[in-house]
């Protein structure tokens, strides 16, 4: 028998790696699992707005890597053995998701504190096309840029730097103002994610790491605890553990409270979730701590407005993660049958409890009395939320070059994916006719959505009723 070795071509497979799904969050969460593996106590991101020479860095004060080192790193499948508790899997996340952001990475390390050896790699996914060769270079000296060495030349650890960033800037016009405000409603978006993904290892909660302090152009990214442990009115129930495929499962299942039972009109708006208080009911999945999915039952059960107080967190170690049929960019999980089975009465169970809480059914404690300087609540609404005076909370700290100017932190509703958009101000001019309807409206309208299957849909749409025109939404008691 003949054998003949077929080697892929380099430019069409790098550039069809391009397309495994990463999101602009999830590939910098990648990166961070490296650096979190790597030992790194920080991690600083930086976005800097240069037209078409803008670029992102990533930066950690982990162990470093060799030369050898950096060079298998980027190597198509690094070949790494993981040991438990890793947050790598496939030896494919520096380069598939950096690629599925940019066109040229460029990674800096140093190990020895006490030389100032620097090791510095590319790919340059226009040089491998142009030669189709599985080809890295080598940067010495002055081919260096100075942003990537930079953090270096003080501390161990790795820099990553994205340049030539066609899938993110891909403005006709790189220099014009909505390029840099897409540049900078990104690094907002990205707040909240790592706050949300890495929150156990911010806040110093995950077993067998240290704590991680992240930044994003100086300021520093605040955990997001979506079971709000810190309110005094969120209820645990039984926690369990459930064996699939040789390992443990841990279910933890929490009732949070009611808009009315919160300690403030912020920390309820907080705690609503970057995808706002219905769809963000439900798993909460961790891998080694840290987060795969947030929100949903994994079809399970329907989202729905009455059980929009039950979140769950389901967590395993990576031995289970082919039970999980976890995939490259980790954005994926699939709940095994197995555990399916077993989670069918507590899932229940916590389900009933929140219906529940939501109908008032808590008789144990009164609601929080108001302070009498303290204003009323917002409206509330039949999707059980509030207009909040804003779609998000406020960055922190002073603005640094390339610092998104808009707000919000993990409020507000919407998906992850789109920014950070203010309301609209209400509209200006005198009173028009003035339409009466009875409270029942309301109600009804609940009511109807829910069997049409679009109470979402539904909350949307009265929020924006509510924002654009308060008047009306008092007189239909909404």
């Amino acid at each position: 028998m003949r054998r003949e070795e077929i080697i892929p071509s380099a430019a069409r497979l790098t550039n069809s790696l391009r397309d495994l799904g990463y999101d602009f969050s999830n590939a910098i969460a990648d990166l961070i699992d490296n650096s979190v593996t790597a030992g790194a106590g920080k991690v600083g991101i930086t976005f800097h707005f240069d037209g078409p020479e803008s670029w992102i860095r990533i930066v950690d004060d982990g162990s470093g890597m060799t030369g050898a080192s950096v060079s298998e790193a980027m190597r198509l499948g690094t070949a790494q053995d993981y040991g438990e508790g890793d947050l790598g899997k496939f030896g494919l996340g520096l380069k598939t998701a950096s690629l599925s952001q940019c066109r040229r990475i460029s990674v800096a390390s140093r190990t020895d504190p006490n030389r100032r050896t620097i090791e510095v790699r590319r790919l340059d996914l226009d040089h491998v096309t142009a030669t189709d060769r599985w080809e890295i270079l080598h940067l010495t000296g002055a081919e260096r840029p100075e942003p990537l060495i930079a953090p270096l030349r003080e501390s161990t650890g790795t820099v990553v730097m994205w340049e030539d960033l066609d899938r993110i800037l891909s403005f006709r016009d790189p220099w014009g103002g909505w390029a840099q405000k897409y540049l900078m409603a990104l690094a907002e978006q990205l707040d909240r994610h790592l706050g949300m993904v890495f929150g156990r290892f911010i806040s110093g909660l995950a077993r067998r790491r240290k704590k991680l302090h992240i930044t994003i152009n100086g300021t520093p990214v605040e955990a997001w605890d979506p079971f709000v442990r810190a309110e005094p009115r969120v209820e645990s129930l039984p926690v369990g553990e459930f064996p699939v495929a040789g390992g443990l499962v841990r279910f933890s299942p929490f009732v949070v409270p009611a808009q009315r039972e919160f300690s403030s009109d912020a920390a309820w708006r907080r705690a609503s979730g970057p995808q706002n208080w219905n769809r963000q009911q439900g798993f909460y999945v961790y891998r080694a701590d840290r987060m795969i999915q947030s929100g949903g039952w994994s079809r399970m059960r329907t989202q729905d407005e009455h059980t929009k107080l039950a979140r769950a967190s389901l967590e395993f170690w990576p031995d289970l993660d082919d039970a999980f049929e976890i995939n490259i960019s980790k954005m994926r999980v699939r709940l095994p049958e197995e555990l399916r089975e077993q989670l069918n009465r507590p899932v229940a169970d916590l389900l009933k409890r929140a219906q529940e809480r939501y109908r008032g059914g808590d008789k144990k404690k009164s609601p929080r009395p108001r302070p009498p300087s303290e204003p009323p609540p917002p409206s509330p609404s039949p999707n059980g939320g509030a207009t909040p005076p804003s779609a998000g909370g406020e960055r922190r700290g002073a603005e640094p070059v390339g610092k998104p100017s808009t707000t919000g932190t993990h409020g507000g509703g919407g998906s992850i994916g789109n920014g950070v958009v203010s309301p609209p101000a209400s509209r200006s001019g005198g009173p028009g006719p003035r339409v009466s309807a009875p409270p029942a409206v309301a109600t009804a309208l609940q009511r109807a959505a829910e069997r049409a299957g679009q109470s979402d849909a539904l909350g949307l749409i009265l929020d924006e009723l509510r924002r654009e025109d308060p008047e009306v939404a008092r007189e239909f008691g909404l």
